[in-house]
């Protein structure tokens, strides 16, 4: 008998991205290796619908509707260098020798490319209606709709947070999957 197909989602326990590096039509999406997002908070799905109602005879004849975007957003405690570069471009570089390193993200008009990405959210195990299990949020190509929310705040921490628009996959036309598994895995 299969697992049932209805739970609760408690909270959000961690999530990683990873470049998307092919998606060949009638092939297979690739990527690159995963990036923590570090210290995940939240991350909130949704939708557009475009609604089309057809009229005559002075009444509602009929109306069809298609899912016109998904959304994701996405906040989180930490800044991480390797996400602002998967998600946005530009490029990191790591100089110096201790005590006088340095890793430096920088943008520039040529690398800010804005390229494709996957992002995968999980719940912590039990956060579901599963004992042991979890449920994981896949978003299969994002790509940024606005330019992350970054900088600093007086005297209090500063929350990293970005939004980006889901297309389908090339290779199987994939925008999102929601896998919930009986017993909890890791982000792989």
């Amino acid at each position: 008998m299969p697992i049932s197909r209805v739970t609760k989602l408690y909270s959000v326990q961690d999530a990683k991205i990873a470049a998307l590096t092919a998606d060949p039509a009638g092939g297979t999406a690739t990527y690159d290796a995963v990036i923590d997002v570090p210290g995940i908070q939240e991350m909130s799905i949704s939708g557009d619908v475009e609604v089309k109602t057809l009229r005559g005879d002075n009444k509602k004849l009929a109306s069809n509707a298609t899912i016109s975007n998904i959304q994701v957003s996405v906040t989180h405690a930490k800044l991480s260098l390797d996400v602002l570069e998967a998600i946005l471009g530009g490029t990191v570089t790591d100089s110096g020798t201790t005590p006088s390193q340095k890793s430096i993200w920088d943008l520039t008009g040529d690398t800010a490319t804005l390229p494709p990405f996957k992002l995968e959210g999980v719940t912590p195990p039990n956060g579901v209606d599963i004992v042991g299990g979890d449920l994981h949020w896949v978003l299969h190509k994002l790509t940024l709709s606005a330019f992350p929310d970054l900088g600093f705040a007086n005297e209090d921490y500063r929350v990293v947070s970005f939004t980006a628009d889901a297309d389908p996959l090339l290779s199987n036309d994939k925008w999102i999957s929601a896998v919930l598994n009986e017993t909890a895995v890791e982000i792989a």
